[in-house]
């Protein structure tokens, strides 16, 4: 699998360039997720609020929890204890005023945090999600098997992330749009112009479908199946420990 960094020849490593791109973009980030995923976003989000929600969770971990939004719509579900967790203080910030304005503080707590080092003990969480976070990892392997670790026996993992549809011509379209397009709105509208750059790169050569599922299986995870969305652009993922 092809490793791609935020900014080459930066001097940092990959993942203290990811804290400062997200720290930098923190404002910008959820009104150019809508104008990037045409609003779909939203949608594949209530999905995995569904997934999870049929599960009847007392506990959940939402890895790469940016500005919370994905934390904050699981006070739908049964869960007493939301945690979000992020590398991105800025990020953090954000959604901190989000949970405050919504009155949550004493269900959904964002905490500033390594995904690939937690601070959780084993079998912690009925259930751990991330979205769009997963390719943001230094170490794949390394984060997911403590996803493995922090979660009961028999809980639930869900993961959204981007893909690359497999149809013409939903696949050159994607890759056009990822290549030209996604890269020029980030340099309109965001502070930092190699952001979305990098998050267009990331997407194309992130393992997606059977790939991600079979490493998924490596780790130690039951049950895996994937389920694409709006003709391949994201796909859900849902395993069991």
């Amino acid at each position: 699998m092809a490793k791609v960094t935020p900014y080459k020849n930066s001097g940092l490593g990959k993942k203290e360039q990811v804290t400062k791109m997200f720290d930098t973009i923190s404002k910008d980030y959820d009104g150019l997720n809508r104008v990037i995923s045409f609003g779909f976003d939203v949608n594949w989000r209530k999905k995995v609020v569904k997934i999870v929600k049929d599960k009847k969770p007392d506990s959940i971990l939402d890895i790469a929890t940016g500005t919370g939004d994905l934390a904050i719509q699981f006070s739908e579900t049964s869960a007493s204890k939301i945690v979000g967790l992020d590398i991105s203080k800025g990020m953090l910030e954000i959604g901190k005023v989000k949970v405050e304005k919504k009155g949550l503080q004493d269900r959904v707590e964002l905490v500033l945090g390594d995904s690939e080092n937690m601070i959780f003990q084993d079998n912690s969480f009925d259930v751990v999600t991330v979205a769009f976070g997963v390719r943001n990892f230094e170490n794949l392997e390394k984060g997911l098997k403590e996803i493995y670790r922090v979660l009961k026996p028999k809980g639930t993992f869900v993961i959204l992330e981007t893909s690359v549809p497999a149809k013409t011509p939903y696949k050159q379209g994607y890759m056009a749009y990822t290549k030209y397009i996604l890269p020029l709105i980030g340099k309109v509208f965001s502070k930092d112009r190699n952001a979305y750059k990098y998050l267009s790169e990331s997407a194309s050569v992130f393992p997606y479908g059977d790939a991600l599922n079979n490493i998924l299986q490596e780790i130690g995870f039951n049950s895996v199946e994937d389920f694409p969305q709006t003709f391949g652009v994201a796909t859900i993922y849902r395993a069991t420990k």
